[in-house]
């Protein structure tokens, strides 16, 4: 099914470091921190590829260096077949009208100094998309299509709520009818009944313009309920990836097993019943991950090949992806 879909962006051996400098007067560089570990993943046109793990993990580094807000440091990104790590600074502007991004927080992505009208407006002057009469067109219609009065465009965000100043970030991100949108935990700073109303509202939107979305969040419910698909990291690295139903369902990677215990269950029966997977120790330092795999110190099912050799993300099932030596043995 997969193999009939077209392939919208593609992920290929993307690695991010930031480097580590010691010394005040002459500093050297003495390691890196390995936020992005050589991660590979397709996202299909049409389709909300959700992206999961613990803060720290480097959801929101993939994020921003798929868009290249971050230079890669190595590794592939490809947006319809174009390859954006070899396009020049002017190349690469243009092609950001074809992707946008949706900032976590709603206080801080918008200028408290530009009008509602400004923040929409600036997009389409910057890629002469509109001008005149029919910009202000444009931005009328971008509020309406997020919920929002028309008669906004003359305030500012600090006149707003956060789930309102969030529906504006979701409208600037709409400006340019981009073909991917990158939602960076775009409902977590947000109150529980207007995380629902902004979830609803993506999803509406999805279907009406055709957008394909990578949904980075924490909460493992809401990314079932908005995703095709799902893709769970771990210190830099996808453990998983496979269709939503399935991961949660059927889980193969012992993190992963982890996680999905940690989801509340409901039903009180139900609950007495369900079997929490509690993991000892703490995350390792993306400074100094583990030899073999990243999982390795913290997994309750680890044997000696995984303290001395990482395992690659190998397809398991048709379309389900896991990076454990042992998997089978979930099978």
């Amino acid at each position: 099914m997969a193999g009939e879909k077209e392939i919208l962006v593609q992920v290929k051996n993307l690695k991010k470091y930031f480097p580590i400098y010691r010394g005040m007067i002459f500093p050297r560089h003495s390691g890196d921190i390995k936020a992005v570990d050589d991660v590979t993943f397709n996202i299909y046109k049409g389709e909300t590829l959700g992206l999961v793990g613990e803060t720290g993990c480097g959801k929101t580094t993939v994020g921003r260096t798929i868009l290249q807000l971050y230079p890669a440091t190595a590794g592939e990104v490809f947006i319809k077949g174009i390859n954006l790590s070899k396009l020049s600074e002017v190349e690469l502007r243009h092609q950001r009208r074809h992707m946008q991004m949706i900032f976590q927080d709603p206080y801080a992505s918008l200028s408290p100094r530009m009008t509602v009208g400004s923040i929409l407006s600036t997009p389409l002057e910057v890629h002469h998309i509109a001008r005149g009469k029919e910009k202000n067109e444009r931005v009328e219609e971008l509020l309406k299509l997020v919920g929002l009065n028309a008669q906004f465009v003359n305030r500012y965000p600090h006149e707003f709520s956060g789930g309102q100043r969030q529906r504006i970030g979701i409208a600037r991100a709409l400006a340019l009818n981009p073909d991917l949108v990158i939602c960076d935990e775009p409902i977590s700073s947000l109150d529980v009944s207007i995380q629902a109303q902004v979830v609803n509202l993506l999803e509406e939107l999805q279907q009406k313009l055709g957008l394909t979305y990578l949904f980075i969040a924490h909460d493992l419910s809401m990314v079932r309920h908005i995703s095709d698909r799902m893709a769970v990291m771990y210190l830099g690295k996808i453990m998983e990836l496979t269709g939503r139903d399935e991961i949660c369902l059927n889980p193969l990677h012992p993190y992963t097993q982890a996680l999905m215990s940690a989801v509340p269950v409901p039903d009180p029966d139900a609950s007495k019943m369900h079997k929490r997977v509690i993991l000892e120790g703490d995350i390792p330092s993306p400074a100094h991950p583990p030899k073999g795999c990243n999982f390795s110190t913290r997994c309750p099912v680890a044997r000696e090949r995984c303290r001395q050799e990482a395992s690659p993300l190998r397809e398991l099932k048709p379309g389900h992806f896991v990076a454990c030596h042992f998997a089978e043995d979930y099978l």
